[in-house]
């Protein structure tokens, strides 16, 4: 298990002002967060590529891993840390052998464990399931339940929860064995974002494995 997939995982909101996106960013890094996903479903690709690069270089100033969401292409062209692929993103196992050992690579498993035996036995670091509450993001999709992650502790990747999640409704997922708590709006939406990454970051301390 790497060491560094535990924690607060911040997800970027779609948002047409880059700055303030990276000023987003920028405090939850400051609140301790240190891994990043880029997403991005609204803006041009040029606009997709210059932010992710602004990206890559600022969470490298705080010791932090900046992945891509579900462009493996973006992520090597930018020299991201790695990527996360949904379940049409393309192939895991190519996924792996283009990213080198040393890459992070992620993969969507929503709310079956067959999948995440699958990209577990293909190489991924980790494996998100979700959403595990209900979401404004992906309304649509299946709830995960939290015995996922006690079932997870048998695979080699770590485990990550999305969807729907807050402060109040994390402890039980860290309780279960979640590894990642993946968040965008109540991480990007709080007037304190820095706090919040932080309040996020002691649920974990304060639940050691």
């Amino acid at each position: 298990m790497r060491p560094e997939l535990r924690g607060l995982y911040a997800i970027t909101p779609d948002m047409a002002d880059g700055a303030r996106l990276l000023a987003g960013v920028e405090a939850a890094l400051a609140g301790g967060c240190r891994i990043v996903q880029y997403r991005d479903k609204v803006s041009t690709m040029p606009e997709c590529v210059a932010r992710a690069r602004a990206l890559r270089d600022l969470t490298r100033r705080y010791g932090a891993k900046l992945l891509i969401n579900d462009d493996l292409a973006m992520a090597v062209l930018v020299d991201a840390d790695g990527v996360h692929l949904g379940r049409d993103d393309g192939n895991l196992m190519a996924a792996r052998a283009l990213l080198g050992p040393t890459r992070l690579l992620g993969a969507s498993c929503y709310a079956d464990f067959a999948a995440a035996q699958a990209a577990d036995a293909a190489g991924v670091d980790y494996v998100a399931f979700g959403a595990v509450y209900p979401s404004s993001t992906k309304p649509h999709a299946p709830l995960a339940t939290p015995d996922l992650f006690s079932r997870a502790a048998t695979l080699n990747a770590c485990s990550c929860a999305i969807g729907g999640i807050t402060l109040d409704n994390a402890p039980p997922l860290i309780a279960a064995g979640c590894d990642l708590l993946a968040v965008i709006t109540d991480l990007f939406s709080a007037p304190d974002i820095t706090a919040r990454a932080a309040a996020y970051q002691r649920l974990f301390q304060e639940n050691q494995p």
